[in-house]
């Protein structure tokens, strides 16, 4: 951990309400005048697209099925470490982007001057200079295994994760409506990535300061047939807090209308209000690092 140089990590499972997230960091960052050094997850892979799907099939080859990108065969472990430490040091470190669609392809090679594809890898760059925070986005922030140890690291941890059952259902009606896969190959996926889940990201959220569960208020107890994804409406959200010493309750429950508290330590609001709450709750623990940096007065 470093008070010069903050490290704020946000770990989530695909579909955990990626845009969200971003908005409201986006908006304490604007408000609060703050730079971040953004990394996105997916960056960290080891393998692009192309060398995924050749990995999977060797694998499956050697009896293997259950390599995935949740695991450590397929991402840079080391990498995501050693990029928390550098920048907590000296604000420093190593970036690069994954290429995610066509239309990205377009951008990221205007601004590289390269010609790379989508599933592709850009080069590698430093983390520009002078930001107040390195603020990380993925589904690895926070894993600990017997190299490696991020957690260490990291200075502010939020998990952001759905029921699983949510999960997957976004996960089914994602894969099938952009990417056309059948019904069949997408419980494959689910079940090739399973023991991954278990074993690194799954533990991730007992690791974490605050967690964010989105857990729907209708029906979801067969993911495989649900014929649409439950809104935020539909929806709340659990609020758990690691250590709730010094947390005003009362200020937050007056904030967000329509919340209470489960637990002790567990603030429950509509869905709706996700990403509210997690402005209200986290730019002033945002505020307070940075002032505390000296990097901003």
């Amino acid at each position: 951990m470093s008070k010069k140089h903050p490290v704020v990590v946000v770990t989530g499972s695909s579909g955990a309400g990626t845009t969200t997230v971003k908005r409201a960091f986006e908006h304490i960052f604007t408000r609060e005048h703050l730079v971040a050094a953004v990394i996105e997850g997916d960056s960290f892979h080891s393998l692009n697209r192309a060398e995924y799907k050749e990995a999977i099939k060797k694998a499956e080859a050697q009896g293997n099925k259950h390599l995935s990108h949740f695991g450590p065969e397929a991402n840079d472990f080391d990498a995501l470490a050693n990029l928390f430490k550098t920048y907590g040091k000296s604000g420093g470190g190593k970036k690069r982007y994954y290429i995610h669609s066509d239309e990205e392809a377009v951008q990221l090679n205007a601004h590289f001057g390269t010609n790379l594809k989508a599933g592709e890898f850009t080069p590698w760059e430093d983390v520009p200079k002078n930001t107040d925070l390195l603020f990380y986005e993925g589904l690895h922030g926070l894993v600990v295994t017997d190299k490696v140890d991020m957690a260490q690291h990291v200075d502010l941890a939020i998990g952001v994760v759905p029921v699983v059952n949510l999960e997957w259902i976004q996960k089914i009606h994602r894969d099938a409506a952009e990417r056309g896969y059948s019904a069949e190959a997408i419980v494959d996926t689910i079940l090739r990535r399973m023991p991954d889940y278990v074993n690194y990201v799954t533990p991730q959220f007992s690791r974490t300061d605050i967690n964010f569960q989105r857990v729907p208020m209708v029906d979801t107890s067969n993911p495989f047939i649900a014929r649409d994804i439950p809104t935020p409406d539909e929806s709340m959200v659990v609020i758990r807090f690691k250590d709730p010493k010094g947390v005003d309750f009362p200020y937050l429950l007056s904030m967000i209308h329509d919340s209470f508290m489960s637990r002790r330590n567990n603030l429950v609001v509509p869905g709706g209000k996700m990403g509210m709450a997690m402005e209200v709750i986290l730019e002033p623990i945002i505020h307070k690092m940075v002032e505390e940096s000296g990097k901003k007065k």
